[in-house]
């Protein structure tokens, strides 16, 4: 006999698949798919959540092991990296919202400690969604996507110190002395867990790594443990599972130790946000609709504000902020964590889950249309983003050329660029680089090479670099939409360059060639008829393919000393 819980798990996984297919067919992030499908399978629709207790189980569980990987990518070296001005726009946003979000809620009739954990709750962005939209927009290497992941993981931090002292018995004796025996207690923990990470645990992953059954073993068990002594010391068990995950992340093997315990935790982490809509209510739920759209507007609006505010006054251009402040426009699943946490703390009502987990349904869907199509809005409202940005030099602007304007103009310098600028050099020296990692500019400066930062989408920039007095123009960036832009202004110059771009589909180069190009690379397909070249003319000859070889391995060597990218595509 199979049993209830099994049988009910079963159907609300089958409702959750149909539900997020079309939540995908929406490109919309699946959270949104979990909690619509929670709200459907809980007691005012279908009431397939009786196991309560069992799901709030599996649902601590994923919110422990979400933490953890959260924490298996927050290694503090990472700081050094991220720069000054993702810990200012972290920080800064992270107060302007809650200060701004208490005010608000005091106004709105919520309580002292409501308008607390709700002001708290609307200062944080997802990581995870963020990460995965840029990633899909190959985003994560631009200047704005890397201060994005900046002060994303700025703001990660700061949930640690939330998490650890939320739980704290603040009840009665002195509240200053209670705290600063919290810290104390915390900065303890963390010296001793930090010189554990530091020195210990790299050598026993070393061991454990030559068993991959093992790894994943040793890796859950102290994900566990250490939640469990942090419950132990009055902390909460999610900044324990947070903290389990950083000292991980010292280790060599954290990559395969993420990969390996990710399947699980996507499993439970779905039953978290279905439990979580199963327990919304919505029985004065039309009353607070006026709420609900205040506080989306603020987070909608308001939280991209202070990023781009910050960002234009520390001399960063108006795009750059512009789209940074994108990553903002919605509440992260600590969020919603948090709310839970306060509800079993007995601080909150059941009430203002429902409000926030509303408000994070439509800040994650509206952010997501915005962030993906991000390109197209900005030339609307680039004239009235100038009012933030500061006159002169800006820091993220890179220009290092010496001309107006240029024989041949290159976008994309680090996938098939690298070849392609050797021969642009041959032929002309007047040739100039755009790309939009700031660190390829950097070394192509170094080396004496006319560069300048640039995001191909750009159409202020593309009007900028005087393409009419070019001759040829050049895009290594495989993507559609991009290359269409350029020809759009390429066409509109009376005296109209060649143009020469990549496309990796059948039907985007036809696509490319039916809007005017002059020719399109496949990296594929040219990859294949060098190889079809070789074995047409060396044979079965092992010595002529070990000269290939040999010559290769040298290439490879040295694209790879001048390639920052470790992840590079053609």
């Amino acid at each position: 006999m199979i049993p209830d819980v099994f049988f009910e798990i079963t159907l609300i996984f089958a409702l959750t698949i149909l539900i997020c297919g079309i939540i995908k067919m929406l490109k919309q992030p699946l959270i949104i798919g979990y909690i619509i499908s929670g709200i459907i399978a809980g007691p005012f629709f279908l009431s397939l959540t009786n196991s309560i207790d069992t799901l709030s189980i599996f649902a601590s569980m994923g919110i422990a092991f979400l933490l953890f990987l959260v924490g298996l990518n927050l290694n503090p070296k990472t700081i050094k990296e991220i720069g000054k001005i993702s810990i200012i726009t972290g920080v800064g946003q992270v107060l302007f919202t809650s200060i701004l979000g208490f005010i608000i809620c005091q106004l709105l009739g919520f309580s002292i400690i409501e308008s607390v954990y709700i002001s708290i709750a609307l200062t944080f962005s997802s990581t995870i969604i963020i990460m995965k939209l840029l990633s899909d927009k190959k985003d994560l290497e631009t200047l704005y996507g890397k201060i994005s992941i900046g002060f994303l993981i700025v703001q990660d931090f700061i949930v640690i110190f939330i998490l650890m002292f939320l739980t704290q018995n603040l009840e009665g004796g002195n509240i200053g002395e209670t705290i600063l025996y919290s810290i104390a207690k915390g900065i303890g923990i963390f010296f001793v867990l930090g010189a554990i990470a530091w020195w210990i645990i790299p050598k026993i992953t070393n061991f454990i790594a030559k068993s991959q059954e093992y790894l994943l073993l040793f890796s859950i068990g102290w994900c566990l443990i250490i939640s469990s002594i942090f419950h132990m010391f009055n902390f909460s068990i999610e900044a324990g599972a947070l903290i389990a995950g950083m000292m991980l992340s010292f280790s060599p093997y954290h990559y395969e130790i993420s990969s390996r315990v990710r399947p699980l935790r996507d499993f439970l982490i779905v039953l978290f946000f279905i439990l979580l809509g199963s327990q919304m209510v919505f029985g004065d739920i039309f009353n607070q609709i006026p709420i609900i759209i205040i506080l989306s507007v603020l987070i909608l609006v308001g939280n991209p504000l202070i990023v781009i505010i910050l960002m234009g006054w520390f001399g960063y251009t108006k795009r750059n902020g512009f789209k940074a402040g994108l990553t903002v426009a919605q509440i992260s699943e600590f969020s919603l964590i948090l709310i839970t946490v306060g509800i079993k703390l007995e601080h909150l009502t059941i009430e203002i889950l429902s409000l926030v987990t509303i408000v994070g349904i439509i800040t994650i869907t509206g952010s997501t249309y915005l962030i993906l199509y991000s390109d197209k809005i900005y030339p609307y409202l680039s004239g009235f983003l100038s009012l933030f940005e500061r006159k002169g030099k800006k820091i993220d602007e890179h220009k290092y050329q010496k001309e107006n304007s240029y024989t041949i103009v290159l976008f994309g310098y680090n996938r098939i660029g690298f070849d392609v600028l050797k021969a642009l050099k041959k032929i002309n020296d007047k040739v100039l680089v755009v790309d939009y990692d700031p660190n390829i500019i950097l070394q192509l400066y170094n080396e004496g090479i006319d560069s300048r930062y640039g995001d191909a989408n750009d159409v202020e920039l593309i009007q900028e670099l005087n393409l009419h007095n070019s001759k040829m123009v050049i895009s290594t960036i495989p993507d559609l939409e991009t290359n269409i832009i350029l020809l759009r202004q390429i066409k509109l110059k009376k005296k109209r360059p060649m143009f020469l771009s990549v496309a990796t589909q059948f039907e985007d180069a036809l696509e490319l060639y039916k809007s005017g190009a002059d020719y399109v690379i496949m990296p594929y397909f040219l990859g294949g008829t060098k190889v079809s070249s070789m074995i047409e003319k060396y044979k079965f000859s092992t010595k002529e393919f070990t000269k290939e070889k040999s010559e290769h391995i040298q290439y490879l060597k040295k694209r790879q000393k001048e390639c920052k990218d470790p992840d590079l595509k053609y």
